[in-house]
């Protein structure tokens, strides 16, 4: 049975009138009379009595109409939904990956050129509650390992930069080792902001050994820069996609050495890791060795 022969049937059932219905479809009349036999062989039941002056549904006729409108309501919801996963990818983000978002989402775009973004900025435990609830797509994540009910994809590698007032000692230098950045106050993100790039930063620098005397927690990133430029024994840790973003003349952002990198992972429902997720695996990691502003 066709949705289509259900559908020349409705209008048929509400004109109660084959050449009305016929115009209604923009179809030739003859095609509409061939659908409504057709599928009367199929039911096995006369839906109309039909006379030269009228066209009046059969009992059976009332049954299949009430069916065949909840069948065609059904069916356009369903194809609603498909265009609505096939064109719309929710991703959520967060400050300092613009230039990853745009990477990733063209490269999606070579393989689905029709497709929707919308991008929801929000904090990480939003950002993965959002997962959760059905309401996000994907995820873009950094220090992120493990989440209960998500799957973690690792995508790509950040190097990590100390960023200091131009007017610090370190800040003409090609590259600074943490014992020349440990007598300054190191400034981190606040753990409630972003626990696991928080956490990711401060693992990162203890396992170096070089205990750093930490000061107030950093806000924003256009915060962070501000106070670190105003501040010229402060310091910070920023990832290199954050780096790439700070268009401030105050600040120098100088590579850590030896190299301190962070991981950045696309998040998605345990149900979602899928082809598709592998998909955005492979459009958003990085096309080369880790960007350097």
């Amino acid at each position: 049975m066709e949705l289509r022969a259900l559908r020349y049937f409705v209008a048929v059932a509400e004109e109660l009138h084959f050449g009305r219905a016929a115009e209604r479809l923009h179809i030739a009349q003859p095609a509409v009379s061939q659908q409504i036999a057709r599928l009367e062989r199929e039911l096995g039941v006369r839906l109309l009595d039909r006379s030269p002056r009228r066209v009046r549904l059969t009992a059976a006729g009332h049954r299949v109409l009430d069916a065949a409108r909840t069948t065609l309501a059904a069916a356009g919801q369903v194809e609603i939904a498909a265009k609505q996963v096939m064109t719309t990818v929710r991703i959520g983000t967060a400050a300092g990956l613009t230039a990853r978002l745009e990477r990733g989402i063209d490269a999606l775009r070579e393989r689905a050129p029709e497709f929707d973004v919308v991008l929801v900025d929000l904090p990480v435990e939003a950002r993965l509650n959002a997962l959760r609830q059905g309401e996000l797509d994907l995820a873009l994540t950094r220090g992120v390992r493990s989440v209960p009910g998500l799957t973690v994809l690792p995508t790509w590698t950040e190097r990590l930069y100390a960023v200091v007032s131009r007017h610090h000692p370190a800040a003409d230098r090609r590259a600074a080792g943490l014992a020349e950045l440990a007598a300054g106050t190191l400034r981190v993100p606040a753990r409630e902001h972003d626990p696991p790039l928080h956490d990711a930063v401060v693992r990162a620098l203890c396992d170096t050994g070089l205990p750093a005397r930490a000061g107030r927690p950093t806000g924003t990133l256009q915060d962070t820069i501000v106070e670190v430029g105003s501040e010229p024994s402060s310091w910070t840790v920023l990832p290199a996609d954050q780096v790439a973003e700070i268009r401030s003349a105050r600040v120098r952002a100088i590579p850590l050495e030896p190299a301190i990198t962070i991981t950045g992972s696309i998040v998605v429902a345990a149900e979602n890791a899928s082809s598709a997720a592998e998909c955005a695996v492979a459009a958003f990691r990085d096309e080369a060795p880790a960007h350097r502003p």
